[in-house]
């Protein structure tokens, strides 16, 4: 009488209602915790990540190792699919982890595209521990995951990668460079005011938020050419224990894009822009209306001025604690004025020419060299008078291991280059003289009737042709 009376769609919908109100429900609970939220990275997935490493049982199939050269212990992952049972005060807690392929995006001008692969991580456990694991068990894996983190840290230094289909990410490397405040040749006074003013920075978390500020520093470093401005960021990060982002504007197509590169670093980090100044033609700033136009027109290049200063001052920058932004130049004075002022470079820190101390302290790291040389006397009355690198003296230093070999080959460097100094200035007067001798003589022969009608016919003849 139901399949005569009732018709088919109806009398489907009824059946299926009536088995989803009388189906047994699964006691089970689970949480999908995925690698990033939106644009920003899941701190539960990272904490999640670290903490499973340590609870691999025997029973689990497949793993993941790697070790690079200069890591001391391997690196174990789990393998896609893999699961692994935790307890937690006296609760069962079954973890898996879920690696998907990405859908590909079908936008022609999607710069920024998703993952190849979306990963995740999925716990299961009893609906009634519900609360158990949320407010307690939760916290305590990522509290955990610090601490391990903290125990294993190895200083990182990420750079961007380009992907398929046009998309950036970050990828790392250990960072071992050996600098130090204590191997740096820089002025000692102006060294320190860099140490303290680090050291201020990293015990103000509760000043800045009282003021209403995003916990970050800026720092400009500018000067000539081997002056130590790269030294200086690794001494920096040396000293801090902070991961360095090195960050390529030039291939940054647009401001979307450095908002994710920016969402994607970690806290505790320095992001680097090195040469400011020719790495990156804004056009909003550097060729007016007319050249913002221009580039609108050509799609080559969209990243403007505004966005890189929203970027490093701007509602943006506060997405993060803990973070360094420096900026290094050649040429401070081509610098647009809108990056210099107070609150996006707090500090300009000058990396000038080695002066007496800067030597001393190279002589000693290099040639052992702690008290006092027969030839330092030279070499200091020599540094006063002549403008050379750190890295020139550094390099010079280099050539031998015999100290008095080598302070004798810096030696004659610098009397080399005191000359050189000097040349072009009696050049220069030369050459000046010359032209007004020059510029003399044609005016001469301007004033001169049979001169003007000559100028008067030739030019006569180039408006003609």
């Amino acid at each position: 009488m139901a399949n005569d009376l009732i018709p088919y769609p109806i009398r489907n919908y009824l059946f299926s209602t009536l088995r989803y109100f009388f189906k047994p429900r699964s006691p089970i609970l689970t949480l999908v915790i995925e690698e990033c939220n939106g644009m920003a990275r899941n701190q539960v997935f990272d904490a999640a990540e670290v903490y499973l490493c340590t609870r691999i049982s025997p029973n689990t199939d497949r793993l993941k190792i790697s070790k690079t050269p200069k890591e001391k212990n391997l690196t174990i992952r789990l393998e896609k699919g893999e699961k692994i049972v935790d307890f937690y005060e006296g609760v069962e807690l079954k973890w898996r982890f879920i690696c998907a392929e990405a859908e590909k995006s079908n936008n022609p001008n999607d710069h920024f595209p998703p993952r190849a692969e979306k990963r995740s991580f999925e716990l299961c456990f009893h609906k009634k521990h519900k609360e158990i694991v949320l407010n307690s068990y939760v916290p305590f894996i990522l509290e955990r995951a610090k601490v391990i983190k903290d125990e294993q840290r190895v200083l990182k230094m990420f750079t961007l990668n380009m992907q398929n289909y046009g998309g950036i990410k970050w990828e790392s490397i250990n960072l071992e460079h050996p600098a130090t405040f204590e191997t740096l040749a820089m002025d000692p006074e102006l060294k320190y005011g860099v140490m303290e003013d680090l050291n201020r920075f990293i015990k103000r978390k509760e000043f800045y938020k009282r003021v209403g500020r995003a916990w970050k520093r800026g720092y400009l470093l500018y000067g000539p050419p081997g002056t130590g401005k790269s030294s200086l960021v690794a001494a920096m990060a040396n000293y801090l224990k902070f991961d360095v982002y090195d960050l390529q504007l030039a291939n940054i197509m647009r401001d979307s894009d450095l908002r994710k590169l920016l969402l994607s670093t970690g806290n505790r980090s320095i992001l680097v822009i090195e040469d400011i100044d020719c790495s990156v033609d804004l056009p909003d700033r550097r060729h007016g209306e007319h050249g913002r136009k221009q580039h609108d027109h050509h799609h080559v290049q969209q990243l403007t001025l505004s966005g890189l200063l929203n970027f490093i001052d701007g509602l943006w920058s506060s997405c993060g604690d803990e973070r360094i932004i420096i900026f290094t130049t050649n040429h401070k004075e081509k610098l647009d004025h809108a990056l210099l002022r107070p609150g996006r470079m707090d500090m300009h820190i000058h990396m000038s020419y080695c002066n007496p101390q800067g030597f001393k302290l190279l002589a000693s790291n290099y040639l052992g060299i702690q008290g006092y040389h027969s030839l330092f006397s030279e070499i200091e009355g020599l540094l006063q008078e002549t403008d050379v690198t750190p890295a020139q003296v550094a390099e010079e230093l280099m050539k031998s291991e015999d100290a008095d070999i080598a302070l004798e080959g810096l030696v004659k460097l610098l009397k080399r280059k005191k000359l050189e100094g000097d040349e072009p200035i009696d050049k220069d007067a030369n050459k000046s003289g010359i032209q007004e001798a020059k510029r003399q003589k044609v005016d001469k022969k301007r004033k001169s009737p049979r001169m003007m009608i000559t100028r008067r016919k030739s030019t006569r003849r180039r408006n003609y042709f």
